[in-house]
């Protein structure tokens, strides 16, 4: 029963809510908080403030927690599940429309107009995490980081995780 519960706690908040984790964090709150009682006010406000400090959607962080907290790891899977599964059957039922009509006109006229708009959403994306880091570390740190970067990816195939990595120490211990 407890697994029922705590995949209604996320799936109703996850189908209902709109614009995405921060939008649903209300919903959330009223289930775990009001309807199930499973934490206090307090208890989900650390709980939200812990998500909001790691990387990641903040609404699977939280389900994954909170999943947790009650009914273990199975609990956290549970919860984590009813999490994605609103948006994947979304998006499969996309997929599914555009696969059917593949062959439209305007399914490619769409098509040949998603690579442009991404790329251009990706070009601003690099240059405000350029200027931040401008910004923020300065050009000599930026410099060494992306030449250390480029070489390791580059010239001796280091996975990017662990280029990532070195990036993040290196600026704990001298940017931090």
């Amino acid at each position: 029963m407890i697994y029922w519960q705590l995949f209604l706690a996320f799936f109703i908040p996850n189908v209902v809510g709109y614009g995405g984790g921060p939008a649903i964090i209300p919903l959330i709150e009223a289930e775990v908080v009001g309807r199930y009682g499973w934490m206090n006010a307090q208890e989900f406000a650390e709980t939200l403030a812990l998500g909001n400090a790691l990387p990641s959607p903040i609404a699977t962080k939280m389900a994954g927690y909170v999943g947790y907290d009650v009914a273990g790891i199975g609990g956290a899977l549970i919860a984590v599940l009813a999490t994605v599964v609103p948006s994947l059957l979304l998006m499969l039922g996309a997929l599914g429309l555009l696969y059917r009509h593949r062959d439209s006109p305007r399914v490619k006229r769409m098509s040949q107009w998603v690579r442009p708009v991404i790329a251009v959403m990706m070009a601003w994306l690099t240059w405000s995490f350029l200027s931040a880091g401008l910004e923020g570390a300065g050009p000599l740190h930026m410099l060494l980081i992306a030449a250390v970067a480029a070489i390791a990816l580059l010239r001796f195939r280091t996975h990017p995780a662990f280029v990532i990595l070195a990036a993040l120490v290196y600026g704990g211990l001298f940017l931090g």
